[in-house]
């Protein structure tokens, strides 16, 4: 696969996360990736309107996005080459607070909002066994901190809810959830903060590992979405 990483890359200078991604966050998500020998490209908010041209972004297979608090920078016009790209058949992981993004939101055409807190212990149960996304994974398993997520969660409803969150104070989320758009699969995945050794934790990396093998590009790039009338199915198999 090709894989693009978007990550701000406001928060990673930090003491408290580079004692955790020492890498950056980008570049803890890198090697779940390159250690399966996939090819990746890396943007920050600083770089990605030079580094996702219109060209690299419709030869990816994978993008995967993470974002914070400096969504409104990133160019509109990389936000629509994104979603371009999904609808034409290129898997997108969008990743914690990048329910928020633009692109993930252009996706879902609505405000993705949600309620949170500060951390607490979190429970995540896979919900869907049977999901190619859920394979390998317990039946639940646990993060020790994580931020609360809680519904109402203002997104479309999901292809396949595949993991729920329970956090200790009470509050229900969907953790994973499935979506199609177009020719193209998308994954939104809860667990992610910052501060929070989560995206080390082995049941996290199998996720986001099996969310790009479901997730990819499978269809080419040129298969069409919308076909003239008069075209005839003889010239379409040219």
């Amino acid at each position: 696969m090709k894989v693009l990483i978007y990550n701000e890359g406001f928060h990673d200078s930090e003491p408290a996360v580079k004692a955790i991604y020492p890498n950056g966050i980008h570049g803890r998500i890198a090697e779940m990736f390159t250690e399966d020998g996939h090819e990746v490209v890396i943007a920050t908010v600083e770089t990605v309107e030079e580094v996702f041209t219109e060209e690299l972004v419709k030869s990816a297979d994978l993008i995967c996005w993470w974002g914070h608090v400096k969504h409104h920078l990133v160019p509109d016009a990389v936000a629509e080459r994104v979603q371009n790209a999904v609808l034409g058949g290129c898997g997108f992981i969008a990743l914690h607070s990048a329910h928020l993004s633009k692109p993930f939101k252009r996706l879902m055409g609505t405000a993705c909002t949600l309620r949170w807190r500060d951390d607490d212990r979190e429970r995540i149960w896979v919900t869907a066994p049977s999901h190619p996304i859920a394979q390998g994974i317990p039946e639940s398993f646990e993060l020790e901190s994580e931020e609360m997520y809680g519904e109402y969660f203002d997104i479309p409803t999901p292809d396949e809810i595949v993991f729920m969150g329970w956090f200790a104070g009470g509050e229900l989320f969907r953790s994973g959830c499935t979506f199609t758009r177009g020719l193209g699969k998308i994954f939104y995945f809860q667990p992610g903060h910052e501060t929070f050794p989560s995206l080390n934790n082995e049941y996290v990396t199998r996720i986001i590992k099996n969310a790009g093998a479901w997730a990819c590009k499978k269809a080419p790039a040129d298969t069409p979405i919308c076909i003239h009338a008069s075209e005839s199915p003889e010239s379409l198999r040219k």
